[in-house]
Formats: C-alpha cells, structure tokens, sequence
C-alpha cells in the first residue's frame, strides 16, 4: 500500500488505468455482442473521459469511507483493502453508468432506467473484476515497482550522507 503522497498518486493512476480500462472494454463489448480487437482501441478513448472521473472524484471519497467502516491500526490490513474495493465499486459504478448512459446509450426518456439497467449489469462484473483480477494485480505491480525505486533512493540518501 502507498506509504506517502507521491506513491498514492501512482497507486492510483494503475488502480484507475486497470478497472477503469476493463469496465469501458467490457461495456464496450456487451454493447457491440462481444469481444473483439476494436474494443480496445475504442476503449482508450473513453478512457479519456471516465480515467479522470475516477481519479479526481470518487479515490478520495473511497478512502474516507473506508476509514469510517475498518480502522487500519486495530483491524487486519486487508479488512482495509477489501473496504476501499468494496467502497470503490459501490461509488464508481452508479457514477461510471450514469456516464455511459449519458455519453453512449441514447437513452432519450428513458435515461433513469436505463442507468439503473447499467449500472445492475456492470455491479457484479465491477466487484467480481475489481476483487479478483484488478486489486490483487495493481497491488502487485506497485510492490514491484516500489522496490525498484527504493533502492536507488537508499543509495542517494547514503551518497548524501
């Protein structure tokens, strides 16, 4: 997990590039009936639109709610994963449906159930995808990533010393 701002921000920006990514390409292809390599072409340019969506709006709100449901110095760590998962998915997927609703879906009159439809096909697969796939994967890269860079901060710190 991120220990300082800059290592949140790039903790982020994966979690972000991961589920959001998925979740357009998937919509993408329960609207065109199925997967193929147009979808994720198509899905960068949504990308585009819902990335920041994420990033600047529901992150922080996530986190804060999260911190209501486990405290981190009482509870097991990864009762605190789960919770911002879990917090996350019930935040983005309302906001995100309502986007492609919006955006993509040529809902006319119909946009309130619409969204609800959306949004009640994209619950499962979010949760599912972000538990499953997307967390334990972003967790891992930036793990690895973080000891990349430690090192060679160490050694500046020794250099300076």
């Amino acid at each position: 997990m991120p220990k300082n701002k800059v290592q949140e921000v790039i903790f982020t920006i994966l979690m972000v590039f991961v589920m959001v990514y998925a979740m357009i390409c998937y919509n993408i292809a329960v609207e065109t009936g199925g997967m193929t390599n147009l979808v994720f072409l198509h899905a960068f340019r949504e990308l585009l639109i819902r990335g920041p969506m994420d990033f600047f709006l529901v992150g922080g709100l996530a986190k804060k709610a999260a911190f209501r449901i486990v405290n981190p110095e009482k509870d097991n760590p990864f009762h605190l994963v789960l919770a911002i998962s879990a917090v996350s998915v019930l935040l983005m997927c309302p906001l995100m449906s309502l986007a492609a609703t919006l955006l993509f879906k040529h809902a006319g009159v119909q946009i309130v159930a619409v969204w609800f439809e959306t949004t009640a096909k994209n619950f499962p697969m979010a949760l599912l995808w972000q538990l499953f796939f997307a967390g334990p994967l972003v967790r891992f890269v930036f793990r690895h990533l973080m000891a990349l860079v430690q090192p060679r901060e160490k050694a500046a710190v020794t250099e300076e010393a």
